[in-house]
């Protein structure tokens, strides 16, 4: 997996493996049908006029999962719908289109994109009833809603979590400070070759390192009045947030040795499916390549520092957005709210590219045939859902360049206050 330098969409490509590993290890080899045009909808918009044209715009994996019930859903309507693939910076690629008026009516991303996108006008806001609404787990539609607003509906909800190897780790650990001792007797021992896979590389990579950062009292903003993250409170260099990357200094390459630039996205699922590594903080996207691996495995919560904060993820929505330059506002709306929250339709979508439904009946019926998502959700229960502010863009690259500093033994202090005022600079607070 890429560095969460561009949000949450950047894991987004990476779990075309996890597609095919799941179906096919976890009873999808019957794929659902595209289901007819839900029955009973509930939404608050009303059925489109017959005719038309609906265009939705997706990723290349996303493509192929949703044309068969995109088709459905035209031809239950009798209107015409086009599902188009976009390939690379998709965000910018369709804030672009739609200042120029050439945009879809629908398009499919992750839920950090909505400050952006609205900020920009790109999206309206989605009419879920409140009956649709309770349809989803608190944190889907958490992720969701900003400034008070529903801006997308959620189809999939994901995030990281310790993956483990049981014949080299058969109890999940209490605490960090019980992995990083299991990881170290291994090495020791000569089993493995590393005491955890999480990557770090050269510039960081505040995605994975998050939950620990958190657990050692670390934060990135303050909170409004309301409880959404405040660009206008930057904390990665407060008091608390040196004292966290002062536990990732321990934990360093000048320290227990768990953290290590060397270890990359590149490398470091391989490492883990290799067995040279007993302990992997990663998502569902590994999951293709761990199954691979021939080794028995379990999914657990990301453990805390004794004593410590929890250990939150960052926890990424996909999201299905209504565009507010689009041509057929009215069957764009019908769809996102009364198709993609159908509890078969979602189902369908599982079929075709397994990652944990955010719509809580889909998921309760695949949990059945794949454990993993079901402890996927449990891990990311109490995450944090990835910000949804446009600010959050400024956050990457100066927290990566702290991370990676203090896991080669740099000074905590000096490195927080580089990337405070790094990130202050660029959001000019």
């Amino acid at each position: 997996m890429r560095k969460r330098a561009m949000g949450a969409a950047a894991h987004l490509a990476a779990l075309s493996a996890l597609a095919v590993a799941v179906t096919a290890c976890g009873g999808g080899g019957d794929k659902a049908a595209p289901s007819a045009a839900p029955t009973g909808s509930s939404g608050a918009t009303a059925p489109a006029a017959q005719g038309g044209k609906l265009v939705i715009w997706a990723d290349p994996n996303r493509v192929k999962a949703l044309k068969p019930f995109a088709e459905q859903f035209g031809t239950d309507n009798g209107v015409t719908v086009e599902v188009k693939e976009i390939s690379k910076d998709n965000q910018q690629v369709f804030l672009t289109a739609s200042q120029q008026g050439s945009g879809p009516d629908i398009m499919v991303g992750a839920h950090d994109w909505i400050g952006n996108l609205v900020q920009n006008g790109a999206i309206d806001p989605v009419n879920l009833t409140e009956e649709q609404k309770a349809a989803f787990p608190e944190i889907a539609m958490k992720a969701v809603t900003f400034n008070g607003q529903v801006y997308a509906a959620p189809y999939a909800v994901e995030n990281i979590a310790l993956i483990r190897n049981t014949d080299l780790a058969p109890d999940a650990p209490a605490t960090i400070e019980d992995l990083v001792a299991k990881g170290k007797a291994l090495k020791e021992a000569g089993k493995v070759k590393e005491v955890l896979c999480l990557p770090v590389a050269q510039k960081g990579d505040a995605f994975h390192v998050y939950p620990i950062f958190a657990s050692g009292g670390g934060a990135l903003f303050g909170a409004t009045s309301t409880g959404d993250p405040d660009p206008k409170k930057v904390l990665v260099g407060s008091a608390d947030s040196v004292k966290a990357f002062d536990r990732l200094k321990e934990l360093g390459e000048k320290g227990e040795g768990a953290l290590k630039t060397s270890i990359t996205n590149e490398n470091y699922i391989a490492t883990f499916a290799a067995k040279k590594c007993a302990f992997l903080i990663s998502g569902p996207w590994a999951m293709g390549d761990v199954k691979k691996g021939g080794f028995p495995y379990d999914i657990t919560p990301v453990p805390s520092f004794k004593g410590g904060k929890p250990a939150t993820p960052f926890v990424g929505v996909q999201s299905f957005f209504v565009a507010a330059k689009g041509k057929n506002k009215a069957l764009a709306q019908e769809f996102v709210a009364n198709y993609v929250t159908n509890k078969d339709v979602a189902k369908a979508l599982y079929a075709a590219d397994p990652r944990p439904p955010a719509l809580t009946a889909a998921l309760q019926e695949v949990q059945a045939a794949d454990a993993d998502a079901g402890k996927f959700m449990e891990a990311g229960k109490n995450g944090f859902p990835m910000p949804a502010i446009p600010e959050m863009a400024a956050i990457w690259e100066p927290f990566g360049i702290a991370e990676a500093a203090v896991v080669k033994g740099g000074d905590p202090a000096k490195s927080a206050e580089a990337a405070q005022k790094a990130i202050d600079s660029s959001i000019k607070n």
